[in-house]
């Protein structure tokens, strides 16, 4: 395309030039014109060939993550669009803005700007299916700047739509409230700091909260919900585990992603009512009862890898070499090490168990977390996720993505090459663990192991603890998944149906 006689960039600085790409993006916008959205794709490829400085490139994926959110604006009348799972539009975008998030030079960008970037951001993942990432992001925009409006009324908007997806009324009626609280602060925001956004939308957030309350009785939810003051074990060692896990949202229950308290302080998050034909046996309960075992021990693996700094004394007189790299060996790290595997095999079972419960039809040994969704590798998405409307699954499929799609894990998920990279090693080759990590000198190096996966004992923690969380997201996306998935299959069926009522385990029964 060539840039137009009216609109050009040739011989303005990279300041003016940025700024001449923002007024036509927002002319884009204003205009819903797709040839100058055309145009300051353009003039934005143009600049960046100039070769720009990391503040300037990171607004430059700013404007230009604009300008591809005036493409998706044009689909918003075509429903098979909205809920097509691919979302070309929404991948450019993502890519765009966590780049500029992971500039070096994101930090000293004005923090109105970088709320901006992580507000949209959260949007985007939430439009995805994505909805506790989503609710990270806007966080982090709230803990930059606490008036941010457009980051609050967004987070309560989008809590009512998590709040719809559930089937628990209980936690339904308690992301009500806390919906409509972020609404009616951000309304209040907007007189405030009408500079923070477009003023306009004071309208919209104010109809989404008078809808809630028209729904809920928000004065009861609030006097009547005790967040605080429940069991939280008998023993030290037990409480400072489940304060662990509330903090870094682990818990598999929804109040974990809206209350750091001892109410969501349990793992009560099962499937909801599922039909199956007469003669066929709660199959998915067993599967769902492994996955969550599964995920609930990996997690305290890695709280005993990280809690304990003593030696443990299955480690006593095991002959070892020391490497004199500052290698970590010993019974901790190898349970932050199961831990990993442990988490990401969760992901495969995962596929496994949508295989059975959708009847996919994939051979056994074909079925994983990456390949599930299509007939074929860069195939079409299969019909039954692209024709469903069901946005947990969709969720599902983007965080597979972000883990497995090459060309996906630097621009989507900054750990995401870190960590698939991380299981190879750990599962296949030869990983070795430091307690300090030296920087490499050289080839010549006498200490230098050039066969191992080399990493910080820290690191490896704290990648151990991001994969358990979105580990922990799919499991409930996978949850709210099959929910939506029996209400469809639901509606219209007139056949009688017999209830079943399956018992839960007893503790004293794990052993």
């Amino acid at each position: 395309m060539e840039a137009s006689a009216k609109v050009s960039i040739v011989g303005l600085s990279n300041a003016d030039a940025l700024d001449e790409i923002a007024k036509l993006v927002d002319q884009a916008g204003d205009a819903a014109d797709p040839t100058l959205v055309d145009l300051s794709l353009f003039l934005s490829e143009e600049l960046e060939e100039r070769g720009l400085q990391p503040d300037e490139m990171a607004l430059l994926d700013y404007y230009r993550a604009n300008a591809w959110a005036c493409r998706q604006q044009q689909k918003l009348g075509d429903r098979a669009a909205v809920w097509d799972f691919e979302q070309p539009e929404v991948r450019q975008q993502i890519f765009l803005l966590r780049r500029a998030v992971n500039s070096p030079a994101f930090e000293s960008m004005h923090q109105v700007r970088r709320c901006q970037i992580l507000t949209n951001l959260a949007n985007l993942l939430d439009t995805l299916g994505r909805f506790i990432e989503a609710r990270a992001s806007w966080n982090a925009a709230l803990a930059i700047d606490p008036n941010f409006w457009m980051a609050r009324s967004n987070r309560g908007r989008a809590l009512m739509h998590y709040a719809t997806a559930l089937y628990d009324l209980g936690h339904q009626e308690v992301f009500a409230y806390h919906a409509h609280r972020d609404l009616v602060d951000g309304v209040a925001a907007i007189e405030m700091y009408p500079h923070l956004g477009d003023e306009r939308l004071v309208h919209y957030y104010s109809q989404i909260a008078k809808r809630i309350s028209d729904h809920y009785d928000i004065a009861a939810i609030g006097s009547g919900h005790q967040p605080s003051g429940w069991d939280m074990g008998k023993s030290s060692t037990e409480r400072s585990y489940r304060h662990w896990c509330l903090r870094n949202l682990l818990f598999l229950n929804p109040l974990n992603d809206v209350e750091v308290a001892s109410v969501a302080a349990r793992d009560v998050m099962g499937l909801p009512n599922f039909v199956t034909a007469i003669n066929e046996p709660p199959i998915i309960a067993g599967m769902f009862n492994e996955l969550k075992q599964g995920f609930v021990s990996a997690r305290w693996l890695l709280w005993e890898g990280t809690a304990s700094d003593e030696s443990h004394f299955s480690d006593r007189e095991v002959f070892l070499y020391n490497t004199f790299d500052y290698p970590a060996y010993g019974l901790f790290v190898e349970k932050v090490k199961i831990a990993f595997r442990t988490a990401y095999s969760i992901l495969d079972k995962i596929a496994y168990f949508l295989n059975h419960y959708l009847a996919l039809g994939i051979p056994e040994t074909r079925v994983n977390f990456k390949r599930i969704w299509r007939e074929k590798d860069n195939g079409p998405i299969r019909d039954h996720f692209s024709k469903c409307e069901n946005w947990p699954f969709r969720g599902l499929f983007w965080l597979s993505r972000d883990l497995f799609e090459e060309g996906m894990r630097d621009s989507t998920e900054p750990e995401a090459r870190a960590l698939a990279d991380l299981r190879n090693h750990l599962e296949h080759k030869y990983v070795k663990v430091h307690e300090v990590l030296l920087p490499k000198t050289g080839a010549h190096d006498l200490f230098l192991d050039t066969l191992a996966h080399s990493i910080n004992r820290s690191d490896l923690e704290r990648r151990t603890l991001r994969l358990l969380q979105l580990v922990r997201s799919a499991l409930i996306y996978l949850v709210l998944g099959v929910h939506k998935e029996e209400r469809d299959r639901a509606k219209g069926k007139k056949e009688q149906m017999a209830e079943m009522s399956l018992h839960t385990l007893e503790d004293d029964r794990k052993r």
